[in-house]
């Protein structure tokens, strides 16, 4: 009783981390230049957009890095030896019975702040470069996954599934 979905959501989702994975490089890259363009540019235009591009490309970054954690077991887990005894299925409907609920929270009420952002092109309030509603946007990406993540696992711990 496979959803041909279930599969293909979980692909798709792990593809997104994979072509997500060189962000760290470029984000590592551009806070390291901050430094040199600060001494070349003087404190004016290249610094700060190096700074406000790392801002933006690192919230893209966690808002997949979560999932793909979470989804490996590796992301941090509140007193896991807790749970130890309970079978697999359990644990991880658990696991997604907690997350869920507040990622579709959390889409709910930041889906219409995040739009406005959008709309407005809403720039960094310290430096007033664009971008800034790509953070927003990394917000709303992460609440998507978290929720995608949590009903796949939920999906996947569902006692029908092991008539199989």
């Amino acid at each position: 009783m496979t959803p041909p979905d279930a599969c293909l959501a979980t692909r798709l989702l792990d593809r997104l981390d994979r072509l997500t994975m060189p962000l760290a490089l470029a984000i590592a890259l551009l806070l390291f230049l901050q430094w040199p363009l600060r001494d070349l540019a003087g404190a004016g235009f290249g610094p700060t957009q190096a700074n406000d591009l790392a801002q933006w490309l690192f919230a893209l970054y966690v808002a997949v890095a979560l999932r793909h954690a979470g989804r490996r077991g590796v992301h941090l887990v509140a007193r896991p030896d807790l749970a130890a005894g309970s079978p697999a299925r359990w644990r991880r409907a658990g696991a997604a019975l907690c997350v869920l609920p507040w990622a579709l929270f959390l889409v709910t009420v930041s889906a219409r702040p995040v739009l406005g952002s959008v709309a407005a092109l809403e720039r960094f309030p310290d430096t007033f470069n664009a971008g800034y509603f790509m953070v927003k946007i990394a917000l709303l990406l992460l609440a998507v996954l978290l929720a995608l993540q949590a009903a796949l696992e939920l999906w996947q711990a569902w006692p029908w599934r092991r008539a199989r």
